[in-house]
């Protein structure tokens, strides 16, 4: 029985009913996904404490590339259907929305 909460579009079909110990193309893709988000991680802190104004551009540029790389991986398993979201519910995103909007309160600028 599918999830009602859950966000997702059908299997494209393409996949092997039983998978196997090869890597298909959603596990290509996944694992280039997953680079990506290592990537993107390891990006950010050198990015943050380049020295250097050209490495810093430098590492800048790869770094949007690499996410938009992740990005256009997640929208391609997420088309096909083989990245999944849960919703949550109205009730307890307005409770974290409540929440976080009180802090701004403790922002330096308003």
């Amino acid at each position: 029985m599918p999830n009602q909460n859950q966000i997702a579009n059908p299997q494209s079909g393409q996949l092997p009913q039983v998978k196997g110990p090869q890597m298909n193309d959603r596990d290509f893709i996944n694992d280039g996904l997953a680079t990506c988000k290592y990537l993107t991680d390891s990006l950010n802190v050198a990015v943050r404490e380049a020295s250097h104004q050209q490495l810093y551009d430098d590492l800048l540029q790869i770094l949007n590339e690499t996410h938009q790389s992740a990005r256009e991986m997640y929208n391609l398993m997420f088309q096909k259907g083989w990245y999944k979201l849960e919703a949550e519910e109205q009730q307890k995103l307005q409770q974290a929305y409540q929440q976080f909007s009180g802090y701004s309160s403790q922002f330096p600028y308003h």
